[in-house]
């Protein structure tokens, strides 16, 4: 029996990271909270490990109302304050503020995150024969972290945005002989 090959970021040794390789990575996420989620998640992670996001993340889900855009957007500096002393989640001033703040922005966004984000798909992308042919920032993710920062969101730089595209499906960069590559579409 051969064994499953996968992107070698998994570790191969995590069950909670091969999950979400396997289930979650690469495959499309719509709508405007879902991804407000996503966006929010990726500037925590910034400097620190994806695996410390995913153990936190029903703690954040919990902080964060959901990730309900509208809910974040109206959060007062005593929300900040919940925020900082909650041990469940990244407590990071800053990155609080920011998601604070890209929830106000994704409000105004007349067409909605998801849409706005949405329109940086590359579903033609080379397909990686290996990690090593992965980029970190492409024309795709400068753009987009261009167009989020235009709006006034924070903590999307372009190797942030990038890492949502390949989270959400934007790309598919699951390596050729990925197990997961031809589902994750």
């Amino acid at each position: 029996m051969s064994e499953l090959i996968r992107c070698e970021w998994t570790g191969m040794t995590t069950p909670l990271y091969i999950a979400y390789h396997d289930d979650e990575w690469g495959r499309p996420v719509h709508g405007d909270d879902r991804v407000f989620e996503r966006v929010s998640l990726e500037a925590f992670q910034s400097g620190l490990s994806w695996l410390t996001i995913l153990r936190k993340r029903d703690n954040f889900r919990k902080a964060f109302d959901d990730f309900s855009i509208p809910k974040v957007a109206a959060y007062t500096e005593q929300d900040v304050d919940r925020l900082l002393a909650d041990e469940g989640i990244i407590r990071n001033r800053a990155k609080i503020e920011a998601t604070i703040a890209n929830a106000r922005a994704a409000l105004e966004m007349p067409e909605g995150l998801s849409t706005v984000v949405w329109r940086h798909a590359d579903p033609d992308s080379p397909v990686p024969k290996a990690m090593s042919d992965v980029p970190a920032i492409t024309p795709g993710s400068k753009a987009l972290a261009k167009e989020l920062k235009g709006y006034g969101f924070r903590f999307v730089g372009p190797t942030t945005a990038y890492a949502l595209m390949q989270a959400i499906g934007l790309v598919n960069d699951h390596i050729e002989d990925c197990v997961v590559r031809d589902s994750a579409r």
